[in-house]
C-alpha cells in the first residue's frame, strides 16, 4: 500500500485521537438547551431567558434549540438520548408525564436526571374580544347545542392544554371531543391562529397570552386554578364560575442520565444562581410566570406525582378520544421494514441474490475497502458530537475521496463545499437536528 493510499487511514486515526481528547476544564464549549416547543411560546420564552443568564455565569454560549414535533416527543427524546457529557440540557415540560401514557414514546421521567423545577402555570381559556361568548356558561351552552362545531388549540394533540380543555368538558358532562382540537406546536402559534380566525379559542397559561390580553384583543373566560393568579387579579377562576375543574403544567431543566455528578452539581449551582438573580425574577414578574423552584429530589417527586395523575386521567374511558391518534409512532418504521421485506422477497423469487460466475471474488483489498466504509461510520458516531457535523463531515468526506484516489485539489474543494451545503439543507431547511460541535454551526 502506497503512502497516498495510507493517507485516509492516518487522517481518520488522527481525527479520532484529537476528538477523543477531553478538556480538563468544564464547560469549555457551547452548551445546547433543547426546547421541545416552538419559538414564541411560554416554554421557549423561559428557555431563552434562562439560557442568556446561564451564559453569563458559565462563560460559554448556551444555545436554545427548538426541537419540535411529535407532541413533544422529538425534543424530550433528543434530550434523554443526548450524550451524558453535561453539554445538553432539556427544558422538560409536563408532557413528559403524558407522552408514554399515550403510547407515543417509551421516554419517561426516569430517563432524565432532574436539575431544577422552574415554574408551574395554570391553564386558562381565551377567546377573541369580538367572540359572542362572555362567560363559561355561554360557551358551554354553545358547545352543548352544536358539538364539534368549535375549534380550539394551544399545543399539540394530547398536550397539557388539550387535556385541560377536554377535562373541563368532561367535568361539565360533555364529551371530551365536543370541541375540535387543532394540533399546533405551542401557545404562540396557537394565539396567531386565534387572531386570524383559524380557531375560536385557545387554552394556555395566562403569561403566554398576556400581551394580547393586555392589549384587549382577546378575553380570558377563566383560569383553571383554585384561586386567582398573582399578576392577573381581574381573571376569575373556573371555580368562581361554577366549575371545580383545575389543571396546570410545569417546566424544569433536566440532564440525560449518567452525566458525571461533578458536572451536574456545577450546572445545578449555576441554575440556582440564575433563578435567584434579580434579572430572572424581574423577567418572571413582568411576564406573569409563576416562580416555584424546586431542587432535584423535590422535582423528581413532583414528576412522579404528575405521572401517576396523568396515568389515571389518560387511561380513563373519558379521555380515549384524546389519546387516539391517526398514526402511531411505529407507522414509518413499519412501512420501511415492510418495504425492505418486499424488496428482499422479490430478489429471492427472481434469483437476484445468486452469485454469477463472472462476479469478482472478494479479496483482501475489497475487504479493506469495506472496512474503510465501516470505519467512516464509526468515526462519525464517535466524533460528530464533539467536533460537530460540519467539521466531522468535511474531514471524513475528504478522507473518503482520497481513498478513492480523487485528486487532492478536487477532493478538498468537494469536501469544503458539500459538508456545509448538506448542513444547510438538513439542519436549516428540513430541521433535522445535527450536532453543532466546536463551530456552533
Amino acid at each position: 500500500m502506497t503512502h497516498r493510499a495510507r493517507l485516509p487511514y492516518w487522517l481518520l486515526g488522527l481525527l479520532v485521537v484529537v476528538g477523543c481528547s477531553e478538556g480538563e476544564h468544564y464547560p469549555d464549549r457551547p452548551i445546547m438547551l433543547i426546547c421541545p416547543w416552538s419559538a414564541g411560546g411560554g416554554t421557549d420564552t423561559v428557555s431563552r431567558t434562562v439560557a442568556a443568564l446561564l451564559e453569563r455565569d458559565l462563560g460559554v454560549p448556551v444555545n436554545v434549540v427548538n426541537a419540535t414535533g411529535g407532541s413533544g416527543v422529538t425534543g424530550h427524546t433528543r434530550g434523554a438520548l443526548a450524550p451524558a457529557d453535561g453539554y445538553t440540557l432539556t427544558m422538560v415540560t409536563v408532557e413528559l408525564n403524558m407522552l408514554h401514557w399515550r403510547g407515543l414514546t417509551n421516554i419517561t421521567p426516569d430517563d432524565f436526571r432532574p436539575l431544577m423545577l422552574l415554574n408551574r402555570d395554570d391553564a386558562a381559556l381565551f377567546v377573541r374580544d369580538d367572540a359572542p361568548w362572555q362567560s363559561l356558561a355561554e360557551l358551554k351552552e354553545e358547545v352543548s347545542a352544536q358539538p364539534r362545531a368549535l375549534r380550539a388549540s394551544g399545543t399539540a394533540q394530547g398536550g397539557i392544554w388539550h387535556v385541560s380543555l377536554a377535562g373541563w368538558l368532561n367535568a361539565e358532562g360533555l364529551d371530551a371531543g365536543d370541541i375540535l382540537w387543532i394540533p399546533i406546536n405551542g401557545a404562540g402559534p396557537s394565539l396567531d391562529a386565534l387572531m386570524s380566525g383559524g380557531v375560536e379559542m385557545v387554552c394556555c397559561s395566562l403569561p403566554e397570552a398576556s400581551a394580547l390580553l393586555e392589549s384587549g384583543r382577546i378575553r380570558c373566560l377563566g383560569v383553571m386554578a383554585s384561586e386567582r393568579v398573582e399578576g392577573f387579579p381581574e381573571v376569575p377562576t373556573f371555580q368562581e364560575k361554577g366549575s371545580d375543574w383545575t389543571m396546570g403544567g410545569w417546566r424544569g431543566l433536566a440532564l440525560p442520565l449518567d452525566v458525571p455528578e461533578d458536572r451536574a452539581e456545577l450546572l445545578e449551582a449555576a441554575v440556582e444562581q440564575v433563578i435567584q438573580s434579580d434579572d430572572y425574577l424581574a423577567f418572571m414578574a413582568s411576564t406573569g410566570f409563576n416562580v416555584s423552584p424546586a431542587g432535584p429530589e423535590a422535582f423528581r417527586a413532583i414528576m412522579e406525582g404528575f405521572d401517576q395523575q396523568m396515568g389515571e386521567i389518560l387511561t380513563g374511558e373519558a379521555f380515549q378520544s384524546v389519546r387516539s391518534t391517526r398514526y402511531g409512532p411505529m407507522i414509518f418504521p413499519t412501512i420501511l421494514f415492510a418495504s425492505l421485506a418486499l424488496v428482499l422477497l422479490i430478489l429471492v423469487v427472481r434469483g437476484g441474490l445468486r452469485r454469477s460466475v463472472d462476479s469478482p471474488r472478494l479479496d483482501r483489498d475489497g475487504m479493506a475497502r469495506m472496512g474503510v466504509a465501516l470505519a467512516f461510520v464509526l468515526g462519525y458516531l464517535i466524533l460528530a458530537s464533539r467536533l460537530g457535523y460540519v467539521i466531522t463531515a468535511t474531514i471524513l468526506l475528504l478522507a473518503m475521496l482520497l481513498s478513492l484516489r480523487v485528486k487532492w485539489s478536487v477532493a478538498l474543494a468537494v469536501a469544503l463545499l458539500l459538508a456545509p451545503m448538506s448542513y444547510q439543507v438538513f439542519a436549516v431547511v428540513l430541521r433535522v437536528p445535527l450536532p453543532w460541535g466546536w463551530l456552533g454551526w
